[in-house]
C-alpha cells in the first residue's frame, strides 16, 4: 500500500474580498455543512455571529477565494462586541479572528492558514488593535499547529459553550 499523495500547497492563489449581503446564500449553505458545524457550532449561532460582524463598522468580513472562486469565510471583530467577559489571557483591544474553509477537499492545503495570515495583516494595518485572538478546540491539534506557524501562541484553555475545551491563542501586534 502506497502513502497518500500529498495535497499541493495552493496558498499563492488565495485572495480575500469583502463579504457582502449577496454572499448570504453561500454562507448559509457552508454553515450547514457537517464539518463546519463540527468545528464552528450550530449554524444558527454562527449565522448570528456573522450578522453582528456584518453590522459592525469596525469589523472585517472577508470571503476567501481560491483561483477567483469563493471557498470560505473569515472575519475579525473587536472582541468586546461579543458582550461577554473576556478570557483571562485576552487583553482589551484584541480582535477575535475566525475562519472556515467550507468544502473538505480544500482543507489541509494551507489555504485557511494563509487566509488568516492575510486577515491578521489587514487588521494590524487598518486598526489600532493590540492583538488578534483565535479559539481552537483542543481536539483540533492540526489547526493549533497551523496558527502557531503564523505566530499565534497559546494563552490558556477555557470551556467554550459551543465546542468544549478550547485554546485561546494570541498574536500580538508586531513592534
Amino acid at each position: 500500500m502506497s502513502a497518500p499523495e500529498p495535497k499541493p500547497d495552493q496558498t499563492d492563489n488565495v485572495r480575500l474580498r469583502p463579504a457582502n449581503e449577496g454572499d448570504w446564500p453561500e454562507l448559509k449553505r457552508w454553515l450547514a455543512l457537517p464539518g463546519v458545524v463540527q468545528w464552528w457550532g450550530s449554524a444558527n449561532a454562527v449565522e448570528a455571529e456573522i450578522r453582528i460582524v456584518f453590522e459592525t463598522p469596525s469589523a472585517v468580513a472577508r470571503i476567501i477565494q481560491l483561483d477567483g472562486r469563493p471557498i470560505g469565510y473569515a472575519h475579525a471583530i473587536d472582541s468586546t462586541h461579543w458582550g461577554q467577559d473576556l478570557p483571562n489571557g485576552m487583553p482589551r483591544g484584541t480582535y477575535d479572528v475566525d475562519c472556515l474553509i467550507a468544502e473538505p477537499h480544500h482543507r489541509g492545503r494551507g489555504i485557511g492558514r494563509r487566509a488568516v495570515e492575510m486577515l491578521v495583516d489587514e487588521v494590524f494595518a487598518t486598526t489600532l488593535c493590540i492583538a488578534c485572538s483565535v479559539t481552537v478546540p483542543v481536539r483540533n491539534e492540526t489547526v493549533v499547529r497551523a496558527y502557531e506557524k503564523i505566530g499565534f501562541r497559546w494563552v490558556e484553555v477555557f470551556d467554550d459553550p459551543e465546542v468544549g475545551p478550547s485554546w485561546l491563542m494570541l498574536k500580538h501586534r508586531p513592534s
